[in-house]
């Protein structure tokens, strides 16, 4: 057979940049980036190699495996869909509908399979334990979406290819690609700015890879950007700054949310950011005076006891400027397959709460931060089983440790994921679906977060195995086997692909009058270009009366933790440091950790410290350093730079890869550290219930 080439989106992060790929009788001959998709223009970065990895990876799950008392067994998927679905209603009929608990990683947004199938199968499962990877570091997006906007999937990105000035908090998306952002090729849009005049300033506790192309770079303490952005809103009003613009004439709250925040004049933070007040006056001119600009906050400022805040204040800054939805601001996409559902007022938020802590429930989750004690805390309404889909939470969720002893005293669990990892290597039955390559995909999330209008939908590469099923698949199995009637294989119906969903959306969605259907993304290989984003206020907003309120009660209501947070700032211990993440640029989930070209060369799994931190502990480059915070200890190299701000230091996530019975040999090999061994479960923001990750005290000594 000839060389052929086949088109599709890298769903390996959020980027979905194009690629184009050359293969074989079978083989991957090499990948390269589309020239021709109009979003990504050629560009990727190195993961999208990772796709070959994992679809060659000798340890990728291929057919369903029970463990035993003599280890782990392969079985047929009827056998194997059977047994779950009938363990599954044991413990719904012995303990409750509420008994099994639900968590989905990431990676279960980067595929309309997981996506579109999984929802149907948990109305089937009927707990309200629902658990994922957003309130690890993203529920605060969502809250402060939801308050201003009407929905908490109604999210604004950076218009960045006609921005003048992008003001960037606690992100990196040099290196993430654009988070919460779908942008591919962020370093060359980047250039484009500043080619144009414009200016990029970050802010953050490390001198990041995008602070270091940026034009300025300003450290500040892990945690208090909340701060910061409240001192930044107060100048605006002190200084006759506000210009709304035509948002005037729908908006409410300005008086309020100008009372609120006077008290936090730039004077009165500094002292807490560790940012001098001058510069937080300029960082509000500037964005003030741009004709064009945009504040973003990405992880640094959701993983935060303050996150709801922080992105509510991000938001109401763009719009005090006259940022919001507007050219070269914050904007709404227009997708084609609208994500938001029936129109109508959002109320997903405490309609229920955890039961040991009381955490409320929102977007029809509870915080993952309450999974494992949930698990461990005997009593009526204790978890006793749980279903895991593309995700890793023992590696990727507060104090992994506990979780990790949380897992193995469960009565069931089943993992839908295509690794024996941490945390499947606690379940019952792995059920692996087909993967990557060998699948179709539409990007039903990250179009509708894109800085500019796309759609493109990708065919499978290379047919999935005789003894495979899809996702969707197993997901609708289970469902029918759930279900209320017996459930027969020769009368039941199969399984629904997809597809159907896929195609209706788009045929009733923004462009479906203009002939935009699967047959034809499918005609169009390399994507389509939907256009520019353009305004969609009011009309777009799902509040009552369709009005934007700058200045919502519940989050008026929480400012109080923040003035008191100010008042008397938590002291650290004598020695301590403030511990917070990064991401490396070859990784995203801990299962990337397996594709030996994504891991080869250095070790990336080091603890970044400034040199002045280092001298006062007496350590040196390289030297092995044992790191502590109240909830676990680990020991990693330490690695010296002046990019980290004082006081403060930085381990990569995703790392932890020793622990006993995983089949992943390469991610053994570079088994590092991990810092979820160190992050601490009690910490959280209160208002939306999201994981407080950055700014975790810590001890660091020398080994």
């Amino acid at each position: 057979m000839d060389v052929q080439t086949h088109y599709r989106a890298c769903n390996l992060c959020e980027a979905i940049c194009g690629l184009e790929i050359k293969h074989q009788d079978g083989r991957v001959l090499g990948i390269a980036g589309d020239r021709q998709d109009p979003f990504s223009r050629g560009h990727i970065c190195p993961k999208a190699v990772g796709l070959q990895d994992v679809y060659e990876d000798p340890d990728r799950l291929r057919r369903p495996l029970k463990r035993t008392a003599t280890g782990w067994e392969e079985m047929g998927w009827d056998a194997a869909l059977d047994e779950v679905a009938d363990r599954l209603r044991q413990v719904r009929d012995h303990h409750g509908p509420h008994a099994t608990a639900w968590y989905a990683g990431n990676p279960s947004v980067h595929n309309s399979g997981t996506q579109l199938s999984a929802p149907g199968f948990l109305r089937a499962l009927g707990s309200r334990h629902l658990f994922s990877a957003s309130s690890v570091d993203q529920l605060p997006h969502h809250f402060a979406a939801w308050q201003l906007f009407g929905h908490p999937l109604l999210l604004p990105v950076p218009d960045l290819d006609r921005t003048d000035y992008w003001l960037i908090l606690g992100g990196n998306p040099l290196v993430s690609n654009g988070s919460l952002m779908t942008a591919p090729d962020v370093g060359n849009r980047l250039k484009a700015i500043q080619a144009r005049g414009g200016r990029v300033v970050v802010v953050d506790p490390r001198r990041t890879e995008t602070a270091a192309r940026a034009d300025a770079h300003h450290f500040i303490r892990p945690g208090t950007d909340v701060f910061l952005l409240l001192a930044m809103a107060q100048v605006l009003f002190a200084e006759n700054r506000v210009r709304l613009g035509r948002l005037a004439d729908f908006t409410d709250g300005l008086g309020a949310l100008e009372a609120a925040v006077a008290e936090f004049s730039p004077e009165q933070v500094a002292g807490v950011t560790g940012m001098e007040a001058a510069v937080i006056r300029q960082l509000a001119r500037e964005l003030a005076a741009a004709g064009r600009g945009v504040c973003y906050g990405r992880v640094g400022v959701s993983v935060q006891e303050f996150g709801g805040l922080c992105l509510w204040l991000v938001s109401a800054l763009n719009a005090l400027t006259g940022h919001l939805d507007e050219p070269g601001g914050a904007m709404f996409a227009t997708p084609a397959l609208d994500v938001l559902g029936k129109p109508g007022l959002y109320d997903r938020h405490d309609r229920y709460r955890s039961r040991v802590r009381g955490l409320p429930e929102f977007m029809g989750e509870l915080p993952v931060v309450c999974l494992a004690e949930e698990i461990l805390t005997p009593g009526p309404g204790q978890l006793r089983a749980l279903v895991t889909s593309c995700g890793n939470p023992v590696l990727s969720t507060p104090n992994g440790r506990q979780l990790d002893a949380a897992l193995a005293g469960l009565e069931f669990m089943v993992s839908v994921d295509i690794y024996l990892n941490e945390t499947t290597r606690h379940a019952h039955f792995i059920l692996p679906p087909a993967t990557g390559l060998e699948t179709a995909h539409y990007d039903v999330s990250f179009h509708a977060l894109a800085i500019r209008n796309t759609a493109r939908y990708a065919e499978p590469l290379f047919a999935k195995g005789p003894d495979a099923r899809y996702d969707w698949e197993i997901f609708e199995g289970l469902r029918q086997r759930l279900g209320p009637d017996a459930y027969d294989p020769a009368t039941a119906p199969a399984p629904e692909n997809p597809e159907a969903k896929i195609d209706l959306g788009l045929r009733y969605g923004a462009y479906g009058k203009q002939g935009l259907t699967l047959d034809a993304l499918r005609a169009a290989p390399h994507g389509v270009d939907l256009g520019a984003l353009r305004p969609r206020l009011p009309q777009a907003l799902r509040t009552a009366g369709q009005r934007l309120d700058l200045a919502p009660p519940l989050l008026l209501a929480d400012l109080d933790r923040a003035r008191r947070a100010l008042a008397a700032p938590p002291a650290l211990a004598a020695g301590q440091l403030l511990l917070v993440s990064r991401r490396e640029l070859r990784s995203n989930n801990s299962w990337m950790h397996n594709a030996p070209r994504l891991v080869k060369g250095r070790n990336r799994c080091t603890l970044h410290l400034h040199p002045a931190d280092a001298a006062a502990r007496h350590l040196a480059e390289g030297q092995l350093v044992r790191v502590r915070s109240r909830v676990g200890t680990v020991e990693l190299p330490v690695e010296l730079t002046a990019s980290m701000m004082p006081g403060v230091a930085s381990m990569p996530h995703g790392y932890g890869h020793h622990r006993p019975g995983i089949r992943l040999d390469v991610a053994a090999q570079h088994a590092g550290a991990s810092i979820n061994d160190l992050t601490d479960e009690t910490r959280l923001d209160a208002l939306t219930g999201n994981a407080a990750l950055s700014g975790v005290p810590v001890w660091v000594e020398g080994v």
